[in-house]
């Protein structure tokens, strides 16, 4: 897990292009209903109309940019579903896609760098919403290294470093993951289902496809399957060079985004789940 940081397209300005303003009312019907929610309470969350809701899904109307903003608040679109939608409506994005590194994102940076460090013995990395690794702390890296029993191997070719491929690929930690399938399952279909609950977009489902294409990994594992009893929550439990580590995670995300990028990081903390998980976390940390 080497700390690298992922660049994104800039923000777009305020003007009106000419994009395919009769989309607006379709995307606006569809995440209506992905929402569950009728014309009424749409008009009633918004402040708009039911009138007027009719309308713009049919195309008799065409919204204003701030109507657009407003409509997808209320149903609360992802930001990067809102961007599309203002497109659609023949609007520029609103809102911006940076680079972690951008200097206005300096604060929320400062934020980051201080979890990881407070998480320390213990791992902790930044992902975005397809789990591509933004950064790490040196716990995480020093566990990477455990795992792989050396260098970890390099990513696809054009291809940043990413968990979920690294838990699915047989070459890479699949292989040291004693409940391979239960954990795989588990990434798969909720990922899937955020993917899908965030509007479908055709890049994350690509990213779906491709890891899918992993052998044995069935297109049932799109769904999650039943438990009657499921454990309080799910570990990893890993088995390597004879040494069990089990741990589990807790993910973080920032409050009140108002950039894409900022708006699907990801902070991922491990923790050990017994004391000789947490012996051997210690002991990582005294090598270094």
């Amino acid at each position: 897990m080497m700390r690298t940081l992922s660049a994104s397209s800039p923000a777009a300005g305020s003007a009106r292009p000419a994009l395919q303003p009769d989309m607006f009312g379709p995307m606006l019907r569809a995440w209506r209903r992905r929402r569950g929610a009728s014309q009424l309470s749409l008009a009633l969350q918004s402040g708009v109309s039911q009138r007027h809701v009719s309308f713009l899904e049919s195309g008799r109307a065409r919204p204003s940019r701030e109507m657009v903003v407003q409509l997808s608040s209320a149903l609360d679109v992802p930001l990067r579903q809102r961007n599309a939608m203002l497109l659609a409506a023949g609007f520029a994005p609103a809102y911006r896609e940076s680079n972690l590194t951008a200097p206005e994102l300096a604060p929320v940076r400062q934020a980051i760098d201080r979890m990881l460090k407070q998480q320390e013995p213990y791992p902790a990395v930044v992902v975005d919403r397809l789990w591509n690794l933004l950064d790490a702390n040196e716990a995480a890296n020093a566990f990477t290294v455990f795992l792989s029993e050396g260098p970890p191997p390099p990513p696809p070719p054009g291809k940043a470093p990413n968990l979920l491929r690294n838990l699915l690929d047989p070459k890479a930690l699949r292989p040291k993951l004693a409940n391979w399938e239960e954990v795989a399952r588990y990434l798969v279909s909720t990922t899937y289902a955020e993917i899908l609950a965030d509007g479908g977009e055709p890049k994350a489902l690509a990213f779906i496809e491709e890891v899918m294409a992993y052998p044995d990994v069935p297109a049932s594992f799109r769904k999650l399957r039943f438990e009657d009893r499921p454990p309080p929550v799910l570990t990893l439990d890993f088995i390597v060079g004879g040494k069990s580590l089990s741990v589990f995670t807790t993910i973080a995300t920032l409050g009140t985004p108002q950039d894409v990028t900022l708006q699907e990081v990801r902070i991922e903390c491990f923790f050990p789940a017994d004391d000789r998980s947490d012996a051997l976390f210690r002991s990582l940390a005294a090598q270094r």
